[in-house]
């Protein structure tokens, strides 16, 4: 298949290295003509996925228009804030669709096959989501996601194009809670990183995700998608490596929080900007136009944009009035 990847990070550099394998014409879109430059004489992203030889066969584009020219299937791996201007030049695309990226638009509410909804009308939209650190996924490290659509051809289309033995593929129809889960566990994921730049055990984090899987179905099925969706790979699954894992970019970014240094100086050194961030603010205007619930996206709201100290931001958590689980 003729696929184009938008977007030159870890997450698009590491499956435009994946379909490469599979025998399929790939080429790889990005917008920084110097860090292209670097990925054709090396064949290696070493600012985002150090140590992983790049195909040879893969084909490298930094103007849009040739990138898109003559593709079957456009992958979207464009972070979420630039989400809307690079699909504004899918207005023409008849093939397939497929967002691997991770948020809701502030000013929308949408997630992104939202977006694609308006920017590429004649497109069959599919969302990819799960447990998928760039890194270990360029490794071959074994791992499984879910491709989600609302037509059941389109999302076995996708499946078919991404499974290998050591990537995993399931199907699902609820597109909006696949793109919901993974949006959300990113939020939950930063004050899993607070909870370990404060110092706190294992206990308190495995209590932080369990209610903030919580808050991300109450929040979900109010949007529209199925609770069942959030105990599923794109749900459970993807917030447990983001709220533990090392490589995991948001995790970081809360215990750089929790340790006590500032927010501009967090996203002034790091190469890509934590997912969570962003969505932070978008899910709690999301939770406050619906009156969801939703304590932990509350506070990490506060702690990112309020400058609330996240020590505090803990502290009021914790000593909230008791109540059932639900």
């Amino acid at each position: 298949m003729n696929t184009t990847i938008l977007g030159a990070g870890a997450w698009g550099t590491a499956l435009a290295r994946l379909l490469c394998d599979g025998k399929n014409h790939v080429t790889l879109w990005g917008h920084d003509v110097a860090h292209l430059d670097d990925l054709q004489k090396s064949f290696r992203n070493e600012r985002y996925l150090p140590g992983i030889e790049l195909p040879r066969a893969l084909k490298l584009e930094t103007d849009l228009p040739h990138a898109i020219a003559g593709a079957e299937i456009i992958v979207l791996a464009v972070p979420s804030k630039a989400f809307r201007n690079v699909t504004e030049s899918l207005k023409h695309f008849h093939g397939i669709a497929i967002s691997v990226t991770k948020g809701i638009e502030h000013q929308s509410g949408l997630t992104m096959c939202g977006v694609l909804t308006a920017n590429a009308p004649h497109a069959k939209l599919a969302a990819l989501s799960g447990p998928s650190l760039a890194l270990e996924v360029a490794r071959g490290v074994p791992t499984a996601i879910v491709a989600a659509s609302t037509n059941a051809a389109t999302a076995n289309a996708v499946q078919k194009l991404f499974h290998r033995p050591a990537f995993r593929v399931y199907t699902s129809h609820d597109i909006h809670g696949v793109e919901l889960g993974g949006a959300l566990k990113n939020v939950i994921a930063i004050a899993a990183g607070v909870c370990d730049g404060l110092g706190f055990g294992d206990n308190s984090k495995a209590a932080l995700v369990t209610r903030g899987l919580a808050e991300m179905r109450r929040l979900g099925v109010a949007c529209g998608a199925q609770a069942d969706t959030f105990s599923g790979l794109s749900g459970l699954g993807d917030l447990m490596v983001t709220c533990f894992s090392k490589l995991s970019r948001n995790r970081g970014f809360g215990e750089r929080l929790g340790r006590g240094e500032k927010i501009e100086a967090i996203l002034a050194s790091t190469k890509s900007i934590a997912e969570g961030y962003p969505t932070a603010k978008s899910a709690h205007a999301l939770a406050r136009k619906l009156k969801i619930n939703t304590p932990i996206i509350d506070e990490i709201y506060s702690a990112l944009y309020e400058n609330k100290n996240p020590a505090q931001a803990l502290h009021d958590l914790t000593t909230r009035e008791s109540k059932a689980e639900d």
